[in-house]
């Protein structure tokens, strides 16, 4: 059994249940998507457990998530990346373009993905590390605060009997500061001090190595990044490595000690082979915006692309190898979540191949006046909080009374069904516009203690709502 399979079966993920509790912290409503991305969660797990013969048949179950703007599929992709406990990477499928066009080919999203992994694991090895580079950092800083001494190597007179020619000169030799007992005490005299704290505020002398790059810039046809990146690390090799003195603090000397010592302690190359088999074996790729790539193909224009990247999507989905600085990476088993509002396009639009390998779907749900006000107020990162902490650092205790919270919930999906509906976007618009007379007067306010209700906003919002054309404008 491989390494990266003993730790996926000795570490435990969080079950649906418990994901779906995570999410529930930070996005309202979406019950159906929120179970789908906890159990195609846990299967990345769950697959790992299966007989090896097996395994490799077990393809992921990838999701297409529809639904308006503003609605949560941002936001649980965001709080997704925080739960995966695996590679996780979101990108927008608009910014991709066909293959011969300028600008980003899909195989990048591959190579983002393993160097997203590739900090992981080296992060994971740099904490097990930690203590031994802790220490050998405060050893060269106990030989900066107090240098090895330096004595003459001694030289017998039996030379003159030999019949060899004289001896070079007295060298002059480092003799380790550990080695003379007579040189130990004071040693350990200044590492207590070292450790208490007391040589914090002195200066030292930290040569730290530094690698100057070239400015090599590659602007041309998609897929051409990768040769940029073999430029670099080219000249990296060929080019001289760099020091650097620097004057700093004792503490600020032993962080930087510590990383040069914990970068000589990891094995690059168990990490590289580590991080691969993560991105392969558990890695997910969240691809926002797919609706903008779903036009069907126009002759002319800017969409002209759209059909060729679903067609250089489609491999990628269904499983390719790509090429990295780092080595091949198989994608047969990444799992890829999309997201789309769909407003003008339908997930019909997209090409066959591509709407086959995105067998689940699910559709999210416009959000009512009742989500709002959950919204404004259940969510440990609800506007209402955000704006209370905002105004605190100016000493204003801002709070908001129920019926305030009900008003502009009410206001919020009067003015979505009027205009464009933007979901819970609109909330931000209609709270900035409310705040905006006490947010500019908070430093200089008198009065500390504001509460906003019911009649505050109709007062601040009525005349905007009731012209619909500067709706239209200002939320």
């Amino acid at each position: 059994m491989d390494t990266e399979q003993k730790e996926t079966q000795d570490f435990q993920p969080l079950t649906p249940r418990e994901i779906v509790v995570r999410l529930d912290k930070y996005v309202i409503g979406q019950k159906n998507a929120k179970r789908s991305v906890a159990i195609a969660l846990r299967n990345r797990w769950r697959r790992q457990r299966v007989a090896e013969d097996l395994r490799d048949e077990i393809a992921p179950k990838n999701i297409i998530m529809i639904g308006p703007t503003g609605v949560g599929k941002t936001e649980i992709a965001r709080r997704l990346s925080k739960l995966a406990q695996s590679p996780f990477l979101k990108i927008e499928a608009s910014k991709f373009t066909e293959v011969g066009y300028v600008g980003r080919d899909v195989e990048s999203m591959v190579r983002d993905l393993t160097e997203i992994a590739i900090n992981m694991v080296r992060a994971a090895e740099t904490e097990k590390v930690q203590a031994k580079a802790r220490e050998l950092a405060e050893e060269r800083m106990l030989d900066l605060l107090l240098p090895p001494v330096r004595r003459e190597t001694p030289f017998k007179e039996a030379e003159e009997e030999s019949p060899d020619p004289p001896p070079p000169p007295p060298l002059t030799e480092l003799r380790p500061a550990s080695h003379p007992q007579e040189y130990s005490p004071t040693r350990e005299k200044l590492r207590q001090r070292l450790r208490a704290g007391k040589m914090d505020d002195r200066l030292v002398e930290v040569e730290s190595a530094q690698r100057g790059l070239p400015m090599v810039e590659i602007f041309s046809s998609a897929g051409m990044e990768e040769m940029d990146i073999n430029l670099k690390e080219m000249f990296n090799n060929l080019l001289p490595k760099k020091t650097k003195r620097r004057k700093v603090k004792v503490p600020e000397g032993l962080k930087i000690l510590a990383e040069e010592e914990a970068q000589k302690l990891i094995d690059m190359d168990k990490v590289t082979g580590l991080a691969i088999e993560r991105v392969e074996q558990a890695g997910i790729i969240f691809l926002d915006e797919i609706d903008k790539i779903a036009g069907r193909e126009s002759t002319q224009g800017p969409d002209v692309s759209r059909e060729g990247v679903q067609r250089d999507l489609l491999p990628i989905v269904e499983g390719t190898t790509v090429t990295t600085r780092y080595g091949m990476v198989k994608t047969d088993h990444i799992l890829f979540i999309a997201a789309g509002a769909f407003h003008v396009s339908k997930p019909s639009d997209l090409i066959p191949e591509l709407q086959g390998r995105f067998p689940i779907r699910v559709e999210l749900d416009a959000l009512t006046k009742e989500d709002f006000i959950r919204i404004l107020t259940e969510p440990q990162n609800a506007l209402s909080k955000q704006y209370t902490a905002l105004l605190a650092t100016e000493g204003i205790q801002l709070s908001f009374t129920p019926d305030a919270i009900g008003e502009i919930a009410e206001i919020a999906t009067l003015v979505n069904q009027r205009t464009e509906n933007i979901g819970a976007r609109r909330l931000h618009t209609i709270l900035e516009r409310m705040l905006d007379e006490i947010s500019f007067d908070a430093p200089d306010r008198p009065e500390k203690n504001i509460q906003v209700d019911a009649r505050y906003v109709r007062e601040k919002l009525s005349d905007i709502i009731k012209d619909e054309d500067l709706s239209r404008y200002i939320l």
